[in-house]
């Protein structure tokens, strides 16, 4: 088999040219290997969401292209204890999109080079997810040229995610289906193959606004006729207070995962307080904004969460009478919720015997990723799901450069995912 680097290397350089020119790649490769490839256009926005949420402005506009290409299995089973079926199928599933370029990245590498330095491979979405995309191609090439074909049917889908994409919910929602599927994804934790994500918290998004009452006066500063207003800071605090309750009080919800690996299942944390002008010290502002997030462990549901919030809120407006006269007003922006499949699943230990034989390590599962992909095809088409990669780092999503994957945990990636196959769908 051809190097599979040079296949990831390709896929960095035609990103220059925008995820269209990934696509047509990755449609060409999986022609080559003999499957049966489908481009699918979809608008997000039109997209039904089951069990999420999120704002219009929040959701890609535009429409958008998945490319689905199918390797029919080749069954019966041979050595399985399927004997005689015709073999169990999967979606290997990763996008092929990124962060926006800006006309200056600011990396010492050259982003569409797929420059390998220090065993590591530097790319423009190299990690994010385009390692990804480039393995569930050369996952089945790697099985098929070892003359061995899946039984049962693989189907690959390099399909867009980034800012609400949704893609592969719109493939859901179009009727793709298998028993099973894998999100081929670089693992974010620092520790490569050696985690598999099998577990999802859910995410509310949100922001409660206040209002409140500037002094009578024309007077530009308004010092001295602060006594008179009503400062929607001061206001604001209560409903922070309130949140912090809550939080306090959440601390009973519990999930054995979570509290082994960071000792809480769930958090609500405010992350953004926006009020008045930045350099004006002596005006009331009119206006004051909290945004916030709660993490929720399954099998907690949004409708759960959101109604907790708005009781907490609602607490502290009826013991405040500014604030019950001028309720404050929830924005709930976007919210996922978790999933999980459990490690005796018959998904988990197939991936797991997968690692273990390519690396010679048992893997285990991070419970901290939240709103992982992983839980679009089991909320919304009860598909258990999995999902793992190899080692990689410095995410342009987070702000750095010269975001890379390690070049020899790739390589294990792609005998691992060709493993995946073997052993969920059986070989013909």
């Amino acid at each position: 088999m051809a190097d599979p680097v040079a296949f990831l290397q390709a896929l960095v350089r035609a990103q220059k040219d925008g995820e269209a020119a990934v696509q047509r790649l990755v449609a060409e490769a999986a022609r080559a290997l003999g499957c049966t490839v489908e481009t699918v256009g979809y608008r997000p926005a039109e997209v039904p969401m089951v069990a999420e949420f999120a704002a219009g402005p929040a959701i890609d506009t535009g429409e958008r292209e998945s490319v689905v290409a199918t390797f029919r299995g080749r069954g019966p089973v041979r050595d399985s204890g399927l004997a005689g079926a015709s073999g169990r199928s999967v979606i290997f599933f990763a996008h092929p999109d990124g962060e926006p370029v800006p006309a200056r990245p600011g990396w010492r590498h050259d982003p569409f080079a797929g420059t390998i330095e220090g065993g590591r491979l530097h790319g423009w979405g190299a990690a994010d997810d385009l390692a990804g995309v480039a393995i569930l191609v050369q996952g089945l090439q790697a099985l098929l040229e070892s003359g061995r074909a899946p039984a049962g049917d693989v189907i690959l889908a390099s399909t867009p995610s980034k800012r609400h994409a949704r893609g592969v919910s719109a493939l859901l929602h179009g009727g793709l289906r298998a028993d099973a599927a894998v999100y081929l994804h670089p693992a974010e934790s620092g520790v490569g193959l050696r985690e598999i994500k099998a577990f999802a918290s859910g995410l509310l998004e949100f922001e409660v606004s206040v209002e409140g009452r500037q002094p009578d006066t024309n007077e530009i500063s308004h010092a001295a006729f602060a006594h008179t207003a009503v400062n929607p800071i001061d206001k604001l605090w209560l409903v922070h207070r309130a949140l912090q309750d809550l939080d306090a009080r959440r601390a009973a919800v519990r999930h054995p995962a979570l509290e082994a690996a960071i000792g809480r299942s769930t958090n609500l944390l405010v992350s953004h307080v926006q009020a008045g002008q930045p350099g004006v010290y002596a005006r009331v502002p009119q206006r004051a904004v909290l945004s916030a997030a709660l993490s929720f462990p399954p099998p907690e549901t949004l409708p759960q969460v959101q109604a907790a919030v708005e009781a907490a809120v609602r607490a502290a407006a009826e013991g405040d009478p500014w604030l019950r006269d001028h309720p404050p007003r929830i924005s709930f922006v976007s919210g996922v919720t978790g999933a999980e499949v459990a490690v005796d699943h018959p998904l988990y230990r197939v991936v797991a015997e997968a690692v273990r034989a390519v690396t010679g390590e048992a893997p285990h599962v991070n419970p901290l990723h939240t709103s992982s992909d992983i839980r679009n095809p089991i909320v919304q088409a009860g598909i258990p799901t999995v999902g793992l990669g190899p080692l990689g780092g410095n995410l342009t999503q987070n702000g750095l450069t010269d975001e890379w994957v390690d070049v020899e945990d790739y390589r294990r990636a792609v005998e691992v995912a060709a493993a995946v196959i073997a052993g969920w769908c059986g070989t013909a």
